[in-house]
């Protein structure tokens, strides 16, 4: 069974491998062990049989959220546990009172694409090249929190 949970320092080495794994262009193990000591992020963890199964984190400045990853392992994917993140991620924003939550996603990525549509997001613009490693523009998207 799996819970979702804060991210803990114990879990860094263990994220930085599901970075590596998932995106072109991963965060470094310095990066991570920096973020997990901001203030203005929150990030959750799925765990499944003491294995991290995928993470997802948020910043939040000035009443709006901007999600930063969210990533699921090959392994454990379509079990519904991006659903699992996202929904802790909406829950939190909604708890801290933020008004609106941005994100970028690859133009191709219609895996996420499809998740943050079905959670009420909606694309309110694109930028140009905004990945490498294929370079590829971002679909900016947003989502209004209710209160």
């Amino acid at each position: 069974m799996a819970i979702v949970r804060t991210m803990t320092k114990a879990d860094i080495e263990a994220v930085y491998d599901l970075e590596c794994r998932s995106f072109s262009v991963p965060w470094s193990l310095d990066s991570l062990k920096k973020e997990i000591e901001n203030k203005l992020a929150y990030y959750v963890v799925v765990e499944e049989d003491g294995a991290v199964a995928g993470y997802g984190g948020l910043w939040g400045v000035l009443g709006e959220g901007e999600v930063i990853n969210i990533a699921v392992a090959i392994d454990y994917r379509g079990k519904g546990y991006g659903q699992l993140i996202m929904e802790s991620l909406l829950d939190y924003s909604k708890e801290q009172g933020f008004e609106r939550i941005t994100l970028e996603v690859r133009y191709s990525n219609e895996v996420a694409k499809k998740l943050y549509i079905k959670n009420g997001f909606h694309q309110i613009a694109v930028r140009k090249n905004y990945y490498q490693k294929p370079t590829e523009d971002a679909i900016i998207m947003a989502y209004e929190v209710s209160k």
